[in-house]
């Protein structure tokens, strides 16, 4: 009886050392690829920027009211850093629907980042972002939970 010979290397399949060797280069190219790209940096990073969005719009709507107003602020912003909640700066029902559609949340309130619509206005709510005026009545609205090395995000006008 003859035995199968295969005629060259090329009709044997891979050895186990050769399936191990590729497995492992395999995990290194993995391992550099979540370094960098870094998924939990990269939601950071689109929180933060929601958060300067959400400052950014929660202040225009401010200087809205203010312009219709002859440079009246809504009665909640005080010279002290207020929280915009219910039971701190009330800004809902002077803000929304008529210079804001829905009063911005952020992502980490308990709320889970979900806008305050006028219907909630009356029912207890915290946007998680704080607002103050100064002597001059400059406005700011900052946002204190960042997630990311830099300082809270805050704008004034």
């Amino acid at each position: 009886m003859k035995k199968f010979l295969p005629r060259n290397r090329s009709e044997l399949g891979f050895t186990l050392i050769e399936l191990l060797v590729v497995i492992g280069i395999l995990a290194i190219l993995l391992t550099i690829v979540l370094i960098a790209i870094n998924p939990a940096r990269q939601f950071g990073q689109a929180n933060d920027t929601r958060r300067r969005s959400d400052v950014t719009q929660i202040l225009n709507a401010i200087g809205a009211y203010a312009a219709d107003n002859a440079g009246t602020l809504p009665a909640g912003i005080t010279a002290t850093t207020s929280a915009i909640a219910n039971t701190g700066a009330d800004l809902c029902a002077d803000l929304v629907q008529n210079y804001i559609p829905a009063l911005p949340s952020d992502p980490q309130a308990a709320n889970g980042g979900i806008a305050i619509e006028a219907a909630d206005c009356v029912s207890p709510y915290n946007t998680e972002y704080e607002v103050s005026r100064d002597a001059g009545n400059r406005v700011t609205v900052s946002a204190p939970l960042t997630e990311q090395a830099t300082p809270d995000i805050s704008n004034t006008r």
